[in-house]
């Protein structure tokens, strides 16, 4: 039994996209040890549309840029008069909304950053430094009562959402019953990034192979990249990088057979929602923050700098932890994927 039946909890992980994937398992297992409770989720305006459809949510509040951005809730924060605050985030900013929601009890880890735990009424201890974020963030859950369950990911995704997918995929180029095999060719640290011509390669074999069709994804900004990429193939692609809003990732992947991808937000969204993954790691680690759960495959090659989890490369050998995966290597594993058959 929870040692406290939280009526009003104030849920904190404004970022990024694959760590809010990551706290989904901690909201389900939160809900499940205080069943009666409402629950308002903080999070980056980017990633609202995400949080919205996420089962579990009964309120989103939407931060701006900047300080001013953050400081412009506390007043309607305060005025919901949350009794629990969960800071997922870890990081001064966070810990001082939680604080400053005037939540009498709040919690968050240990070893968090910035002077973080100075804020929290509760603080959870990590055992160990190679922790899946998922785990990691489920020991919150459990120092709140909540029962010991295999992570769920628990999307609520509408009808129209699979519609407008479905509606986007026959404007590039789909046709119904055709296998998808969905490709994310970029990443927000330049040394998460597989070589483009690689992937061009592995994405042609892909086709050649029957594997199914590829479909490029990705966020506005990543265009220039899936354009390198589809100038390198002689494949016929789909492309809907840029098309469609984040909160329409659950319903586009989940409509893939399977995902290749580098260490992104995707790949997280894509395993929440049971599709296979073949995933490029370089600088990080997959014992932390590699596709969760079964049916999926990580590639590595080893280097003794790696995981250095650096946004810039030091190796005498440019990204060799990623260059040195060799296309061949790379389609020997995704054809050894289990295919789901995609929604219908």
């Amino acid at each position: 039994m929870p040692m406290t039946a939280y009526q009003h909890i104030l849920f904190i992980k404004p970022s990024s996209l694959g760590d809010i994937v990551h706290a989904m398992p901690t909201l389900a297992a939160v809900r499940r040890a205080h069943p009666g409770a409402t629950v308002g989720w903080l999070v980056k305006r980017q990633w609202a549309g995400l949080v919205e459809r996420i089962d579990g949510v009964d309120h989103l509040w939407e931060v701006e840029p900047g300080v001013k951005g953050w400081l412009s809730l506390v007043p309607a924060l305060r005025a919901d008069r949350f009794d629990l605050a969960i800071d997922l985030q870890g990081l001064f900013r966070s810990a001082a909304m939680g604080r400053l929601s005037g939540a009498p009890e709040r919690i968050g880890f240990a070893n968090a950053r910035e002077g973080s735990p100075w804020l929290y009424t509760k603080r959870v201890p990590v055992p160990h430094p190679n922790m899946h974020a998922v785990d990691r963030y489920l020991l919150v859950a459990k120092a709140l009562g909540a029962d010991e369950r295999p992570a769920e990911f628990k999307f609520r995704i509408p009808h129209r959402d699979r519609e407008t997918v479905d509606r986007a995929l026959r404007q590039a180029g789909w046709t119904a019953g055709e296998r998808l095999v969905a490709v994310n060719v970029s990443a927000r640290w330049p040394t998460k990034r597989w070589p483009i011509a690689s992937f061009a390669a592995l994405s042609d074999l892909v086709v050649q192979r029957g594997i199914g069709s590829v479909l490029f994804i990705g966020g506005p900004n990543e265009r220039a990249e899936v354009a390198q990429v589809r100038a390198l193939m002689k494949a016929r692609s789909l492309d809907l990088c840029g098309a469609l809003p984040v909160g329409l990732l659950p319903a586009l992947l989940g409509r893939a057979d399977l995902l290749i991808t580098n260490d992104s937000g995707p790949m997280h969204v894509a395993a929440a929602v049971g599709t296979p993954v073949a995933a490029m790691f370089g600088p990080t680690s997959p014992l932390r923050t590699g596709p969760y759960g079964a049916d999926h495959a990580v590639l590595m090659h080893p280097v003794p700098c790696s995981p250095c989890f650096s946004r810039t490369c030091s190796n005498p050998k440019h990204l060799a932890c990623l260059t040195d995966i060799t296309v061949d290597r790379a389609f020997s594993v995704v054809a050894s994927l289990p295919r789901r058959s995609a929604q219908s």
